[in-house]
């Protein structure tokens, strides 16, 4: 189902960014390591623009299909198919706003 497919792609970005976290800190040691070897030190800055979130700059939903609350629209760019479909019906947008 379509609610399976979120959970799964979800789970699987997850993953991936846990095995990068992992993949990261290994390099930073091994950076570390080479550098205590010939006597130098390191110091690692951290990236602040690579820790912010992707959702930070979501924008949240504003209506949703009546008949599939899943699937939703922000109110921007083109109206998703179902918007279009309802609203040539001759319903208003308003109609669907999430409370």
């Amino acid at each position: 189902s379509q609610d399976e497919l979120q959970h799964l792609i979800k789970s699987a970005q997850s993953a991936l960014e846990e095995k990068h976290a992992g993949m990261r800190k290994q390099v930073i040691k091994q950076i570390k390591d080479l550098a205590a070897s010939i006597g130098v030190t390191v110091e690692i800055v951290e990236d602040k623009k690579s820790s912010k979130s992707s959702s930070a700059s979501a924008v949240a939903a504003k209506y949703a299909n009546p008949a599939n609350p899943n699937e939703t629209w922000t109110g921007r760019g083109l109206a998703p198919k179902w918007m279009k479909a309802l609203t040539d019906q001759g319903r208003q947008k308003d109609e669907f706003l999430i409370q």
